[in-house]
């Protein structure tokens, strides 16, 4: 089991701005869910505009906290992968609400409301893993989150498969096509900028562990 929070014997800024970090990401994905229309949720584009602003807001402070601390609780480098990690998820997922938005109507039946809800449970994964950072836990409990994650990501791609399957082998209409061709894959992009968060932070515990 390791500490990072006493390696220098007091907490670090950057353990909280990280975790806002990741929550941010986190509600990007809710807002998503929510204009999916999932369980009974509305949601509007104006939601990823502002978590997408806080991203890069706290990205920004990030930056400046390396450019002005001399000691870290965890390495550099790490600090600046996982914020870099975390502030792809809700860019990506702003980016799949703005297609699936100019789109809706050109779309037909695609259910895309489960595979959002896999990427927001996902999103909710890396935001437990970066907020136990600051605790150090121990290292059987990160590779139970990470595992978990992985988990996730499996049933999310299966999921995502099935609609590649139905579009290859039903859809006639060569614009729909691409509409939906280039959703689905915006949306498994988002999911792997999850995984790819998580990655990170596992490697952060094993590199300290």
């Amino acid at each position: 089991m390791f500490s990072l929070q006493t390696i220098f014997g007091k907490g670090d800024r950057f353990f909280s701005l990280l975790e806002q970090a990741s929550e941010a990401a986190h509600e990007s994905t809710k807002a998503l869910t929510a204009l999916l229309g999932h369980q009974g949720k509305t949601g509007s584009l104006e939601d990823f505009t502002r978590t997408h602003s806080r991203e890069k807001e706290l990205a920004a402070q990030i930056s400046h906290e390396l450019v002005n601390t001399f000691v870290t609780a965890i390495e550099r480098e790490d600090i600046e992968a996982l914020g870099a990690a975390l502030y792809k998820i809700p860019k990506v997922v702003q980016k799949f609400a703005e297609r699936y938005a100019l789109t809706a109507n050109r779309v037909g039946e695609v259910d895309f409301a489960p595979r959002a809800a896999m990427l927001e449970k996902a999103a909710g994964v890396v935001v437990r893993m970066v907020r136990e950072l600051r605790r150090g836990m121990a290292i059987e409990t990160y590779k139970g989150m990470y595992d978990e994650l992985q988990a996730i990501e499996t049933e999310a791609d299966r999921l995502i498969l099935d609609l590649y399957r139905d579009l290859y082998k039903d859809e006639a209409d060569p614009v729909r096509y691409l509409i939906r061709k280039d959703l689905f894959e915006i949306i498994e992009k988002a999911i792997d900028r999850c995984r790819d968060a998580g990655n990170v932070v596992y490697h952060i515990v094993l590199k300290n562990s």
